[in-house]
């Protein structure tokens, strides 16, 4: 099926629209279809999403859904896609609702009847385990441990407990202390993989014992976006 057909039905619909994690390159044609042909299109903070539609000649309607309003603005808008016809919702970067705002809002539209479509595409999870080296029977994803420090060592004190392989994420500015505050907990310096800066021109993954990792990330003094798996079987 065709992005001119999923957008032309007479079928209210959200459509979940991944967009790339860095390179540009990455979005597929479906993605642009929908987004141009979208009467609307929800994103996350407008100037993420105005460079991005800029960058493929999209002009489109925008409003906003993130961390802070969602709460508030998630049925509002579920009333305006009903009345739209349609909408789109992206993310600054990757797979939406995946660590990102967006779930509230899928709820208000399936309690609309509005139906909901999910576009494949970019998201730096599966991205970073794919290049990672590791056997990936499973994985615990435990995603963004929290910014305050006792609470963050008592979060990776329950995680050191996992016998899995384990996923974190956070911001840029945060990744050494990350790193730093993960040495004294997993005191067994397991095998650690960092998928730093995926699909920018600076990609690269530090693999070795979580000091080493460390070590080269401080002596780098690097500050990007990232992935930091644990092999903690």
């Amino acid at each position: 099926m065709s992005s001119n057909e999923d957008i032309n039905n007479n079928e209210v619909c959200l459509y979940i629209v991944p967009v790339p994690i860095g390179n540009y390159g990455d979005m597929t044609l479906r993605a642009i279809e929908v987004l141009k042909q979208a009467p609307i299109i929800i994103c996350e903070e407008y100037r993420e999403a105005r460079r991005l539609l800029s960058h493929f000649g999209i002009n489109a309607e925008l409003a906003s859904l993130n961390e802070h309003n969602e709460a508030e603005e998630a049925a509002a808008l579920a009333d305006l896609i009903s009345g739209k016809g349609s909408a789109a919702l992206i993310s600054d970067c990757g797979t939406p609702v995946f660590s990102d705002p967006g779930t509230l809002l899928i709820r208000s539209c399936v309690h609309l009847g509005i139906k909901i479509v999910t576009l494949p595409g970019a998201n730096s999870l599966t991205t970073a385990l794919s290049g990672c080296g590791l056997e990936l029977d499973s994985f615990y994803f435990a995603g963004w441990l929290s910014p305050k420090k006792e609470i963050r060592r008592k979060e990776l004190e329950r995680l050191r407990k996992i016998r899995e392989i384990i996923i974190l994420m956070d911001t840029p500015y945060r990744l050494v202390q990350l790193l730093e505050a993960a040495m004294p907990v997993f005191n067994t310096n397991p095998d650690v993989v960092l998928a730093y800066q995926l699909t920018y021109p600076d990609e690269n993954y530090f693999r070795g014992t979580l000091k080493q990792v460390l070590n080269e990330v401080s002596r780098q003094k690097l500050k990007g976006e990232f992935i930091f798996i644990i092999d903690n079987r």
